[in-house]
């Protein structure tokens, strides 16, 4: 399973989630489509199907003209209001795309209907990834525009926290230098937090706010590409 990381818009990630033996793709939170079907054609894969997190244009944008050029393009959700949606998905639900395996996690708080995938493959060694749209960030979490602070309690230690210590996280914005800063100021002698943001400040590039990926929470500390 390989995911590559799609910097658009100001702040935010597109993925596209590949499954390297048949060259079938998923998309997830699909909002610019030009700069997806770039590195569609680029990677030489056939799209199936798209997981959007949340209705949010930011995520969302791309859905209906991505589903009028693949006719029969399934799009994956769990609110109504997502564009072109196809499939409403459940918590704890299971989806299959060839060998990549996909859980739905519900998250409602950023919107009442987010919901987050958790992805593997049966037998690879690769650890298993977690795409957390717009309610888990590296040091943060989503504002609560649908939602309470006891819902993203529940979303962050009852459900995220329970996934295996291995998972790769793939957010759906690069916020982690400013989430950071604030948790420093809240927190001025938290060693973690000063040591995580050490980390941020060089592998993070701001010309391009692209972070290095997997993000992993405790991925080690190395130079951004850019800056070689």
């Amino acid at each position: 399973m390989k995911v590559k990381v799609i910097s658009v818009l100001e702040d935010n990630y597109m993925y596209l989630v590949i499954e390297e033996s048949t060259r079938q793709a998923v998309a997830v939170d699909a909002a610019v489509p030009k700069r997806l079907l770039e590195i569609i054609r680029k990677e030489d894969v056939v799209l199936r199907a798209i997981l959007t997190t949340h209705h949010h244009w930011d995520h969302a944008r791309g859905n209906e003209e991505l589903a009028q050029l693949f006719p029969g393009l399934q799009v994956f959700g769990a609110d109504e209001r997502i564009g072109a949606l196809t499939h409403r998905v459940t918590h704890g639900q299971e989806l299959t795309f060839g060998a990549i395996r996909v859980r739905c996690l519900f998250t409602p708080c950023h919107t009442s209907g987010h919901m987050c995938y958790f992805m593997w493959e049966d037998d690879s060694p690769d650890a298993p990834a977690l795409f957390s749209g717009d309610t888990l960030f590296v040091g943060g979490c989503g504002q609560f525009f649908e939602g309470t602070a006891e819902q993203m309690l529940i979303n962050l230690t009852q459900i995220l926290g329970t996934l295996p210590k291995d998972t790769k996280v793939f957010c759906g914005h690069e916020c982690t230098v400013r989430n950071l800063k604030f948790a420093l100021k809240v927190e001025p002698e938290n060693e973690a937090v000063k040591e995580k943001l050490a980390w941020a400040r060089v592998s993070v590039c701001a010309p391009c706010a692209s972070p290095i990926h997997p993000f992993c929470p405790k991925f080690p500390l190395q130079p951004h590409p850019c800056s070689q």
